[in-house]
């Protein structure tokens, strides 16, 4: 029975999509340790309240605007239902792994922690801004977490559901393990418990997608109930390959994936919100120098402090700006501020990669050849039309030769034997990956022509037409 003190021990945070999220409060530790409610109230937690989950298709549906806060305390949450499933099959397979409270709190703590270095516009910052320096937003959280955050995880000696070893000390450098996408399959020398926990942040389902796609799929009407998490975890376990799932649940798998791709198209990959990110680009990559000193890494404090809320209000106060420069670029981030988009989208086309089709030989995998064939193809006095090429990708399931490759398989109940997913049919008709072709004007006049084109590309769009890439 619980006495009267657990409740001052735990907190509870009301989620519309888990329910009540518990943590550890500071109001119930002992004194020099750190409560989980310290590292959720950090700064460089809080911060993410003020960046959207949605990048920008929140500026599309209306009712998206939850964050990534909202989002890594629901992936905490999910580390420890994992967990709870998990540990037995995980101790089974590697005797060596530390207490269940240790792999709980490391988890729980990659978890909240995942998204920490993402800034405005989460991966198109990534793609227009930290690349610049060759970052990621994982490979820059991972930074914060050892320069910002390391003591105060090795403070941590409890959650909500058990306390660590007197001799166990939560190690930050495996929560960076955790967070950072592998590089190449056991590329590492972890030990092999951690490199099995890593499937949980970077396989086919993680406590990262398990919750966006449930939080993403609610918060902007698709569905209130996307796929059956609770038969997913419940038929998940690891063996001696790394994490399995039964047969019995293959088909929540498959359902889960289904559903993550229709996110891309529906939402993350929807004609406005694509055009969107295509009128930012530009202008973004214009302002970048006049938001931000330079490398994040050696800013850090600024970094901070850079967030979604304070790039919007600093280009909406350009406009009155001394300087002409700052004033043009605040003129048209008006545009973008009152939701005033430069491109329509005029025709859009759907390929579908198989396992050992030539992707990165299409011409659809470059924006820029994919562009300049529609123009080949289009009528001489349309030639200069103003374009742009969006050609949205998204991995149903990582490849063979993929750092992501080789996390997950399956048991098959029949032979009792752990196979490969492609084994069973069900699992190979689900598509390697998918490109969504778009071509997007200043005006819906030329739709016809330009579809036109598009539909003589996709019938030649072949190894020969990427020579020139």
């Amino acid at each position: 029975m619980r006495s009267m003190r657990f409740f001052q021990v735990e907190s509870l945070s009301n989620d519309p999509v888990h329910g009540y999220i518990p943590f550890t409060s500071s109001a119930g530790v002992d004194q020099g340790q750190v409560a989980e409610q310290r590292i959720v109230d950090h700064p460089w937690v809080q911060r993410m309240r003020q960046i959207h989950q949605l990048q920008t298709a929140w500026w599309v549906f209306p009712s998206a605007e939850h964050t990534r806060f909202q989002h890594v305390l629901g992936a905490m949450h999910l580390a420890s239902r994992a967990v709870e499933e998990l540990y037995d099959s995980l101790r089974d397979v590697c005797p060596e792994v530390p207490s269940r409270p240790y792999v709980e709190s490391l988890m729980r703590m990659a978890a909240l922690l995942h998204d920490v270095g993402h800034g405005p516009f989460g991966h198109f910052f990534d793609q227009h801004f930290l690349a610049d320096y060759g970052l990621t937003h994982e490979t820059l959280g991972a930074e914060i977490i050892r320069r910002e955050l390391a003591e105060l995880l090795r403070g941590i000696r409890s959650n909500p559901n058990g306390r660590l070893e007197d001799d166990e000390t939560l190690d930050p450098e495996q929560i960076v393990f955790l967070i950072v996408r592998p590089k190449a399959p056991d590329s590492d020398d972890a030990p092999r418990w951690l490199r099995m926990l890593q499937s949980l942040f970077s396989g086919l389902y993680t406590v990262d997608n398990l919750d966006f796609v449930l939080r993403d799929a609610y918060m902007s009407g698709y569905s209130a109930r996307a796929f059956d998490l609770d038969r997913l975890l419940h038929y998940s376990a690891f063996t001696e390959k790394g994490l399995t799932i039964h047969d019995r649940g293959l088909s929540a798998l498959v359902r889960f994936i289904a559903v993550r791709g229709e996110l891309f198209r529906a939402i993350y990959f929807h004609r406005t919100v694509r055009a969107i990110d295509l009128s930012l680009q530009g202008l973004f990559n214009r302002s970048k120098k006049h938001l931000f000193p330079g490398n994040p890494l050696e800013h850090l404090d600024q970094y901070r402090r850079l967030t979604e809320w304070s790039v919007l209000v600093r280009v909406a106060d350009w406009q009155q700006s001394d300087d002409p420069t700052l004033r043009e670029l605040g003129r048209q981030w008006q545009d973008i501020l009152h939701r005033k988009v430069r491109w329509k989208m005029a025709c859009e086309r759907t390929i579908f990669f198989e396992p050992g089709e030539p992707e990165r030989s299409s011409i659809f995998s470059n924006e820029r050849v994919f562009e300049a064939a529609v123009r080949d193809h289009l009528p001489a006095e349309l030639k200069d039309l103003p374009l742009r090429a969006d050609t949205a990708r998204h991995v149903h399931r990582p490849g063979a030769h993929t750092p992501s490759a080789g996390q997950n398989f399956l048991y098959d109940s029949a032979s009792k034997k752990i196979r490969s997913l492609d084994d069973r049919e069900m699992f190979r008709q689900i598509p390697l990956s998918v490109r969504i072709c778009r071509i997007y004007a200043e005006d819906n006049r030329h739709n016809t022509q330009l579809a036109a084109a598009m539909d003589q590309l996709m019938e030649t769009g072949t190894d020969d037409d990427a020579t020139n890439m």
